[in-house]
């Protein structure tokens, strides 16, 4: 092997090196930036944000389904994939052209920049910054890490008038002791271990003062206190909670409770500076309150569930809760809101998150008795931070992509044929009351319980309906009327249980539910999209 392939063999991954060091510093100092501008503007969040609202509604499905609620974090570790592999192509591309490996640095910078700023949730030109000086640390550090790489140890023409060839000897002449290749090898370790702590340093530094922004919004969650409801929650009536093993419990713990959102960093906002706007058409008397004058408002808690559109048949995306929060509708009426059945002219009410989300709720809904509320608690205790600190929507009987506005700080009044929300303009339903829905929480899927009785349990649910009937059938036999639990209210889920005398052999266990106004869940399968999945829930056993 000649000193000219053996030297390319060895700064070839040493320009990969460099180029992945590159990245690095790029997005260390982008972290760094941010914390001076704010979380939601460095580049691995701005961008995914920008793939969240771009993702197809099918693909979206498909990621909550198999992920759950880790699909962000998916997301971020797939796209610091995608640039560790850009940037190892960036680095051994300037090897070779050393100004265009360093230009595709500050291309990915211009990349970052433009998410960033055409977030929604964006108000100023400085959230470019993150990605624009992580971008110019990086190409930099690739210029110069390069350059150790294409150094030549002799002068620049030997005795003679040697030219220096391309892997950086002269000819004619054997590279210096030390320097097998004829380049800087020295000079690019000392470099590179710079560059490497620099990058630790920052990124430790930017990710600390981030976490310290949120302290204020934590401490004021720590020093709220809920008043007493001016109309609390009927108690559980006995006989509603069934201690099946395997069931679902009628109230969801919060750390059990689903989360399907598209925050990447999950907002953290101060109590004592939020601020909520009423406004818009038909809103004769616009309001703006603050969460103290909300707190002094008087407060109802109710026991509510809630479903998320996303949710597949026999899926984990829904829940009970028991929700203390100030009526929505009186809050729109002293505005002066009037619904579209009365004369309003205003059929939708689009609720706004801090992180530039838009939810679409009907009007009629709000105004029609049920129990909408501004929510400031769940089970017991403020809103936790991802449940939408320190106020969020929530509406019995819709999907929570119309009704469940979290961290919000603003609501309009407008019309559906004036604005589509966010996920309206994705190919969802402007409209979307929650379908009657049942699942088998036990015995679960390939389960392998023994011969005699068994259990079948779960639970069911037609919220602002109500659960009237449970039906299970093993195999392709008759339809055998379930236990129900006692009913709670129309807005919550309702246990169910059957006692089945299972026989050996491998059995499909299927149910269906019937509510209220006396409709039968449909057997017809259908996605998610564009308004919830329908069918009947069935799960495949072997009895042993």
């Amino acid at each position: 092997m000649n000193i000219r392939s053996r030297g390319i063999g060895i700064r070839l991954p040493l320009a990969a090196l460099s180029g992945l060091l590159a990245g690095l510093l790029a997005l260390a100092v982008a972290e760094l930036v941010s914390a001076a501008v704010r979380p939601e503007s460095g580049p691995v969040i701005a961008v995914g944000g920008a793939a969240i609202d771009r993702t197809p509604p099918a693909l979206k499905d498909w990621a909550i389904r198999h992920f759950g609620t880790n699909d962000k974090l998916v997301l971020q570790l797939g796209i610091l994939a995608v640039l560790a592999l850009l940037a190892l192509a960036l680095g051994v591309l300037a090897l070779c052209f050393r100004r265009a490996g360093a230009a595709g640095v500050l291309l990915f910078g211009i990349v970052g920049a433009l998410a960033a700023t055409s977030r929604p949730d964006s108000s100023s030109a400085a959230d470019a910054l993150p990605s624009v000086v992580g971008s110019l640390a990086g190409a930099v550090l690739l210029y110069v890490l390069v350059g150790r790489l294409t150094a030549p140890v002799h002068s620049m023409a030997g005795p003679g008038g040697g030219a220096v060839g391309p892997d950086g000897a002269v000819a004619g002449q054997s590279p210096a002791p030390g320097q097998p290749d004829g380049w800087d090898r020295r000079g690019f370790v000392v470099a590179a271990s710079a560059a490497a702590a620099a990058s630790v340093g920052a990124g430790l530094l930017g990710r600390s003062l981030n976490g310290s922004r949120g302290q204020g919004a934590v401490a004021s969650r720590g020093r709220v206190v809920i008043p007493p409801p001016a109309s609390a929650a009927r108690p559980v009536p006995t006989g509603a909670v069934l201690h099946t093993p395997g069931i679902s419990p009628f109230v969801t713990p919060i750390t059990d409770f689903y989360r399907v959102d598209t925050a990447l960093v999950i907002p953290k906002v101060d109590a004592t500076q939020w601020r909520m706007r009423i406004h818009g058409k038909g809103v004769s008397r616009p309001l703006t309150l603050s969460f103290q004058e909300l707190l002094g408002r008087p407060l109802i808690e109710r026991d509510i569930t809630l479903a998320c559109v996303s949710n597949e048949v026999g899926g984990p995306y829904v829940g009970n809760a028991r929700w203390i929060g100030v009526p929505l509708a009186g809050l729109l009426k002293e505005a002066g809101v009037r619904p579209p059945s009365r004369g309003g002219p205003a059929d939708q009410l689009v609720a706004r998150s801090v992180d530039g989300m838009t939810i679409g709720t009907p009007v009629e809904d709000i105004m029609d008795g049920r129990d909408a509320m501004l929510a400031v608690g769940m089970n017991g205790e403020p809103l936790p931070f991802v449940h939408g600190f320190p106020v969020r929507m929530v509406v019995p009987g819709l999907y929570g992509y119309v009704s469940a506005c979290k961290w919000l700080q603003d609501l309009e009044l407008t019309t559906f044929d004036a604005y589509d929300s966010y996920w309206v303009k994705r190919s969802w339903a402007k409209k979307a009351p929650i379908k009657t829905e049942s699942r088998i929480d036990t015995p679960k899927p390939f389960a392998r319980p023994k011969a005699g009785t068994v259990m079948i349990a779960g639970v069911a649910w037609a919220q602002h309906r109500g659960i009237d009937r449970v039906e299970v059938r093993v195999d392709d036999g008759a339809w055998t009327r379930a236990d129900l639990a006692a009913a709670d209210t129309s807005d919550t889920w309702r246990q169910w249980s059957l006692p089945w005398k299972a026989t050996p052999g491998g059995h499909t266990l299927t149910v269906r539910a019937t509510d209220r106004t006396g409709r039968t869940q449909t057997e017809e399968r259908t996605p998610t999209i564009p308004d919830g999945a329908s069918g009947w829930h069935s799960v495949v056993i072997t009895v042993d």
